[in-house]
């Protein structure tokens, strides 16, 4: 399993319709529509917001794409096709038509879409996916340094702080990882 370290864009004129497709991490579906939501209104003249997006829950894998209009399986069902064989893991990628007046046919849409959807991919940064895990913990302020720098070194982060007598953090941590740096780290367990 893969996973997007890095967002990519594509953009290509096919029949003098334009394509402009965006891929990014997504670790929910609500980071799924916050994206969607940006690009409609970066492209809000255009015709078409074809997406798919594959996204991993406590329940398991969810996946699931949208044609936008466009004849059904033409738009979404080629740019999850492209997620899937990547085996890419809490990824969007979005697909932006702007019409051009030239009817492609059904396997031109699927075409434009799916090429479109592949630039993209090929221009972000793509690593091994990793589970990640929120914590909460909380820690003496003498120690939060530490647990900073292990946190990082670990490719987790900080989520939330609140200082009072002590620091209550909200971290997200590889799966792998969280046990034994809540066992080293909690003082005050909740």
């Amino acid at each position: 399993m893969q996973r997007i370290i890095e967002a990519g864009g594509a953009e290509q004129t096919i029949n003098k319709s334009r394509f402009v497709a965006w891929s990014e991490c997504c670790s929910d579906e609500r980071a799924v529509a916050l994206m969607l939501r940006r690009m409609a209104r970066e492209h809000a003249q255009a015709n078409h917001l074809a997406y798919a997006f594959r996204v991993q829950t406590p329940q398991g894998l969810v996946q699931r794409f949208h044609d936008a209009g466009e004849p059904s399986g033409t738009a979404g069902k080629p740019i999850l096709q492209h997620l899937e064989g990547r085996d890419l893991i809490n990824v969007a990628v979005g697909v932006i038509r702007y019409y051009g007046g030239i009817n492609l046919g059904t396997g031109g849409l699927a075409r434009a879409y799916g090429g479109t959807a592949k630039l993209a991919l090929d221009a972000a940064r793509i690593g091994p996916f990793v589970a990640m895990q929120q914590l909460r913990m909380v820690l003496d302020y003498a120690r939060l340094d530490s647990f900073t720098r292990e946190l990082e070194k670990l490719g987790g982060q900080i989520e939330n702080k609140q200082f009072g007598e002590h620091v209550t953090i909200v971290a997200t941590i590889p799966a792998t990882a969280a046990a034994g740096l809540q066992l080293r780290y909690d003082s005050y367990r909740t």
